[in-house]
């Protein structure tokens, strides 16, 4: 019999390039690969509808956004209230499948009474008003730092729509643990984030280059690289690479009064891998102890050396792998030590048997079929 299954998207995942779409877009691939025809429900933000999901998916259907001033004047969460589309209600009950509701932004019609009776899955990705209030303590301008905070407050409220699922996938142990103390007598499992690598794909040896990749134009990203830019990449006698979409202007002009260091903005997919399998040293910080990294998970499949700040490892379980500083001083001298010690073949293996088939993504599709449909 075939299984089908709903999936609402909060953005169109394709491209796969930043966080949560990384999740959802190799999630739809990987269960697509084990014989699941989806159907896909897609919000347009910023993106355009994609061929490229047509071959995964049995239909794919977008929906617009309902953004604006108008839509913030709501108790419900913003992300949440223009994510609203009585048409994705329509389509739901065109047939009795389960629904996986991918992250609290897509989860408007979670507890709506009309879907009763079906089976429903939350994915998270996020503690979200931990999130929001992260965003809210970084950003240096006035009406998005008010609006991160109320944001915060709506999500603190809103998050007791988890109850009506059947199933939570949380995507670090450090959130299972919260959602289970949160929601007792809910089924809470940890399932780490799909990611664009079938197979351990690093190159031993060694390169003369530090890389730091992330979504430029995400506050908490912005933060984390304006830090390593400004308190460990500028100390160092090698070159530095910051790489990632839209980086802001604060971004560029940190850069440039360093000659060692040089901005890579809005590489191509291509790019961005080739950089990752070439960089020496992935240098990975973060100050939001919130959900799991995926540029985390892509550098332990793909790069060599990773060193991380303690943040990075919350409630992922790969601290073995890692190399942990907690201080600038401390980066910069595990920097200048690991830069003299090539990547080695007994290394690699060491990631391979660490993370397959635990962190696979085969490994991850087949636990959620079993749990969806046995």
């Amino acid at each position: 019999m075939d299984k089908h299954l709903h999936i609402i998207a909060l953005n169109i995942p394709y491209p796969p390039n930043y966080g949560g779409i990384i999740d959802i877009y190799y999630k739809i691939k990987s269960l697509h690969a084990i014989g699941v025809k989806i159907i896909l429900h897609c919000f347009e933000y910023e993106r355009h509808p994609s061929p490229e999901l047509e071959l995964l998916c049995e239909k794919v259907y977008y929906y617009k956004r309902r953004t604006g001033w108008l839509t913030n004047i709501s108790l419900l969460p913003y992300n949440v209230y223009s994510r609203k589309s009585p048409e994705l209600l329509k389509n739901l009950l065109k047939d009795n499948y389960p629904i996986l509701f991918e992250g609290l932004h897509s989860c408007y019609y979670l507890t709506d009474k009309r879907l009763r009776g079906r089976k429903k899955i939350y994915r998270e990705s996020n503690i979200e008003h931990d999130y929001y209030q992260c965003l809210a303590n970084s950003c240096k301008e006035r009406i998005k730092r008010m609006f991160f905070r109320l944001e915060a407050w709506r999500f603190k409220r809103y998050q007791k729509v988890i109850n009506d699922a059947d199933l939570t996938l949380a995507v670090s142990m450090a959130d299972v643990e919260y959602l289970r103390n949160e929601f007792p007598g809910k089924q809470v499992e940890f399932m780490t984030s799909f990611h664009e690598n079938d197979e351990i794909n690093i190159k031993p040896g060694a390169s003369d280059f530090v890389l730091y990749h992330a979504k430029l134009s995400v506050e908490e990203n912005e933060q984390a690289a304006l830090y390593l830019i400004k308190q460990v990449f500028s100390k160092l006698n090698c070159t530095c690479v910051v790489a990632g979409m839209n980086p802001s202007i604060r971004i560029r002009n940190a850069i440039s009064l360093y000659r060692n260091i040089k901005l890579e903005a809005n590489p191509s997919q291509e790019r961005m891998n080739e950089l990752i399998r070439e960089a020496h040293i992935h240098v990975l910080v973060t100050f939001q102890d919130t959900g799991l990294k995926l540029k985390l998970l892509n550098s332990l499949f793909a790069g060599r050396h990773i060193l991380v700040n303690p943040l990075m490892l919350t409630g992922s379980g790969v601290d073995a792998l890692c190399h942990i500083a907690s201080t600038p001083e401390e980066m910069i001298a595990a920097c200048d030590e690991l830069l003299t010690l090539p990547f080695t073949p007994d290394e690699i293996q060491k990631r391979k048997d660490f993370l397959i088939p635990a962190y696979s993504n085969r490994y991850q599709a087949e636990r959620l079929y079993r749990m969806i449909y046995e």
